[in-house]
């Protein structure tokens, strides 16, 4: 959210831009662009909540390049307990625990999500095969 500077919920490439600027670690135009391509799973070119979690659960996984940019994002966002000091390490991760809660909870409504777009389908199928059948009914 400090990054979203059009507050439409999605991290774009001008604010990912300043995101990494600001972080100490800026980017060219073109790794900016290899940044969002790595984790877009909607292919709209800019990053979700989501997609900005799988950064961190792809680092944890050791699924990143040491000199990739999203690396360098894993890196400069995790805490430095010696300089936050212990409570504060205690809320980073809680924050970051209940991120990953929120995210396979966002996981498990769009799996639910999928199962009752197949139900409608399958519905609509008998439905058209019922229809069907009638329909010769009345041909004869």
């Amino acid at each position: 959210r400090r990054y979203d500077a059009g507050k439409d919920g999605f991290i774009d490439l001008m604010e990912l831009k300043l995101m990494m600027e600001k972080l100490g670690a800026p980017q060219t135009h073109l790794g900016l662009k290899n940044m969002i391509k790595e984790v877009d799973e909607d292919l709209d070119s800019k990053l979700s909540f989501r997609e900005f979690l799988l950064i961190f659960r792809k680092a944890a996984a050791g699924e990143l390049q040491e000199d990739s940019g999203l690396h360098a994002l894993a890196r400069l966002s995790e805490i430095d307990v010696s300089t936050e000091g212990v409570k504060g390490a205690k809320s980073f991760f809680e924050a970051k625990v209940q991120a990953i809660h929120d995210a396979s909870r966002f996981e498990e409504e769009i799996k639910a999500e999928q199962e009752e777009k197949k139900k409608q389908a399958e519905e609509l199928k008998q439905r058209k095969a019922a229809f069907k059948e009638l329909q010769s009914a009345f041909a004869q």
